[in-house]
């Protein structure tokens, strides 16, 4: 099949890009000089430039214009594969990260900083340095502070996963986690499944690891089942990570039934399953968790407080049997040596004075309220909902007259507005759906209605 204009374009200026034609830092020619000067509509030369913004060629800064990202020369070919693989991933957590103050952000990853304001890390400062004033200067232990872990064993029963010190580990953040599973885990080549859409930071951690990954498609109450079973018993895949609650970015959560269905299935084709529950403190307890089902058997569970506590903390943790978890403690020794013991003290006091369970209970209370009126907000503007959670920090969301995510949030940056848009989360970051995902604290904001308002009035007059 013949190739496109617009793939062309980018397979011309990538070329450039290659040969050294084209630097590092070099300012492409604007979209409306481009086709000026080779006589193409500025829609195909818009196709052209995302085609590299997604393989990782150029780089598109707000207001600027697209810039030749670093393809070096001295890699193998391989090695490039695989990095070129994971760029797109890297450029969209780059946008995430981005948080100008002249925009809104419904497409936010994190919820509002007054929602974490009473967790203020200096009111347990004095207590963190009193209680280990001698044992800052070292390193930390292999496994994590053994007294955080004391606490992590604790929360974890009270979410129905019953654990001893030896199976946790603690990690920088939720991400550290994935990675070491990974690293440990995963065989460069074979076949592992997750959601999709799904966590895309774990998409490109995944290529670049050589993992072959596969989608299974996400529905409302979980996993769609005869598409797992299928995978399952054609690629016999060993791996599965999903998320059972508060699902990143759909919302949605895991139905019993199929918890149970997957359990049976991982029994049946020897698989483990991950679990990544990085939300879990703005859901109720009694949430589905397929670790609580299946006791860490046949699956691993991972934990976070960046998102509950602070992001800038980096305190995640991996609960597992205790064989996998000693191996996953020696790789993080070897990679990182240890985790910052300042920053697990911190949340081992937070979690120990007892102001943490008061805490998730206040952000499960906003998570409800903000969720509320984001659904009321996004019907209002005549938005379909996939799901409508009790709490979540997510909506999976459509506006039936735009087919497609990326241009819907190619055109609200005219209008200070970031999104997410729903390609993002697929594994082929091209992949047109009309989906986004809405932080629900950011929709409930009144800047967000009346600019949807404007943009689909001058949507309905162009159309």
């Amino acid at each position: 099949m013949a190739e496109s204009k617009p793939e062309q374009i980018a397979q011309h200026i990538r070329q450039q890009i290659t040969a050294g034609i084209l630097t590092h830092g070099e300012k492409l020619p604007s979209i409306r000089s481009y086709a000026k000067l080779y006589g193409y509509s500025k829609n195909t030369v818009i196709t052209a430039y995302d085609i590299l913004t997604a393989s990782g060629h150029v780089e598109p800064q707000h207001g600027r214009g697209f810039f030749v990202t670093d393809v070096s020369p001295r890699r193998n070919g391989d090695e490039i594969g695989s990095i070129n693989r994971a760029m797109d991933t890297i450029w969209l957590m780059r946008q995430q990260l981005i948080k100008d103050p002249k925009h809104q952000h419904p497409g936010d990853g994190f919820p509002p900083k007054d929602w974490l304001m009473d967790m203020r890390l200096d009111k347990f400062h004095r207590q963190v340095v009193r209680t280990g004033v001698t044992t800052l200067f070292r390193y930390g232990e292999r496994y994590g502070y053994a007294a955080l872990r004391e606490q992590l064993v604790r929360r974890l029963a009270g979410l129905g996963v019953y654990s001893m010190l030896k199976q946790i580990v603690t990690t920088h953040g939720a991400n550290e986690a994935l990675d070491l599973v990974i690293r440990h885990q995963v065989i460069p080549g074979e076949p592992v499944l997750v959601d999709e859409p799904g966590y895309y930071p774990l998409f490109g951690k995944l290529r670049l690891h050589g993992a072959e990954v596969i989608g299974i498609p996400r529905e409302a109450d979980g996993p769609d089942i005869a598409a797992l079973e299928q995978a399952l018993r054609t690629r016999r895949a060993r791996f599965f990570f999903t998320q059972s609650a508060g699902h990143n970015p759909t919302g949605t959560d895991l139905s019993l039934e199929k918890a149970e269905r997957i359990l049976q299935l991982a029994r049946q084709h020897d698989v483990l399953i991950i679990e990544n529950d990085a939300l879990a403190d703005f859901k109720h307890s009694s949430a589905v968790k397929l670790s609580a089902l299946d006791q860490l058997r046949r699956t691993l569970y991972i934990g976070s407080f960046s998102k509950s506590i602070s992001a800038s903390l980096r305190i995640g943790f991996i609960a597992c049997d205790p064989p996998l978890a000693d191996g996953l403690a020696d790789l993080k020794m070897l990679l990182h040596v240890s985790n910052s013991e300042y920053s697990e003290r911190a949340v081992e006091v937070i979690l120990r004075e007892g102001n943490f369970l008061r805490h998730t209970q206040r952000l499960q209370s906003q998570a409800r309220a903000a969720t509320a009126a984001a659904v009321a907000i996004l019907k209002q503007l005549g938005a379909e909902l996939f799901v409508v959670p009790n709490e979540s920090l997510y909506l999976w969301a459509r506006f039936p007259q735009m087919p497609d995510s990326l241009r819907l949030a190619r055109e609200l940056l005219s209008y200070d507005m970031m999104l997410a848009p729903g390609a993002f989360f697929y594994l082929d970051a091209r992949h047109k759906t009309p989906w986004c995902r809405y932080n629900v604290a950011e929709v409930a904001q009144p800047s967000f209605a009346s600019t949807l308002r404007a943009y689909l009035a001058a949507l309905d007059q162009n159309s």
